[in-house]
């Protein structure tokens, strides 16, 4: 006696259906905070570019949200305050691109406390909030050329690539004339307050207030500066307009609610 085969394969049915939407909801929900929001964009003296992490690039105004994998890119003439969620601040210079690798922080759970940028290119100056006062230990800064660790701090950094920069109060250069004075390439940091720890292969370097780093390489050790290389932050005149590093006033002008997104 001959027998047919019977095919085993299920039929989907609705509940099954049903179980698979849900479940690409709950993928796509998970997705979205993934991108967790960071911080806010407080004060802006001109353009300032967001790259996400999926690739677009997002035009950034005052009250924007800035996510973790975001990488902020300032126009030439533009600083930039992001203030994050844990009222930690930092000032972004012109022609500066800045990585918010990872940023985490809840009020109630410090064990999950988790701060990483990477100033690739330009400077900045950063001052600490609740989770810099908490965990000092989870915050770190990395540059080309060293990692920059917090202790409870207001601190300015500034990398400087191939070709130096052209130092304060010299005039630039005419055509055909020699370059003016400049300043080494490397990392420079300065500290306002508390105290900064900069590492890389080659050493480790405490910097207390009133002191000045420079690292020039990846392999070569960060020491002390005798003085000031002077290197210049120079905020528009309303990011001076609040009542110290904290202040977050909004620059007039265009709307605030212009958010474009390019594709």
């Amino acid at each position: 006696m001959n027998f047919k085969k019977v095919s085993r394969r299920p039929i989907a049915t609705r509940p099954m259906l049903a179980g698979a939407m849900l479940w690409l909801v709950l993928m796509s929900m998970s997705l979205h905070a993934f991108a967790q929001v960071a911080g806010t964009v407080t004060q802006l003296s001109g353009p300032m570019l967001a790259k996400k992490a999926d690739g677009k690039v997002k035009i950034l105004s005052l009250k924007s949200e800035v996510e973790a994998g975001d990488t902020l890119v300032t126009e030439k003439n533009t600083y930039a305050l992001v203030k994050f969620i844990d009222n930690s601040e930092i000032t972004l210079k012109p022609g500066t691109t800045f990585v918010v690798e990872q940023f985490d922080y809840q009020a109630e759970q410090p064990e999950g406390d988790r701060a990483s940028f990477n100033l690739l290119k330009g400077g900045l100056r950063s001052l600490s909030g609740l989770l810099g006062k908490r965990s000092k230990e989870k915050f770190s800064l990395k540059t080309p050329v060293a990692t920059i660790g917090i202790r409870g701090t207001y601190f300015t950094a500034e990398y400087i690539s191939a070709g130096g920069y052209a130092a304060p109060g010299s005039s630039l250069p005419k055509a055909g004339s020699p370059a003016g004075p400049t300043l080494a390439p490397g990392l420079y940091t300065s500290v306002t307050t508390g105290q900064i720890v900069v590492s890389n292969p080659g050493g480790t370097l405490d910097i207390a207030a009133g002191q000045f780093g420079f690292t020039p390489g990846f392999r070569q050790p960060p020491v002390l500066l005798p003085t000031n290389p002077g290197i210049p932050f120079m905020l528009p005149p309303v990011f001076n307009a609040g009542t110290g590093p904290s202040a977050s006033n909004t620059t007039p002008g265009k709307s605030n609610n212009v958010d474009c997104v390019v594709r």
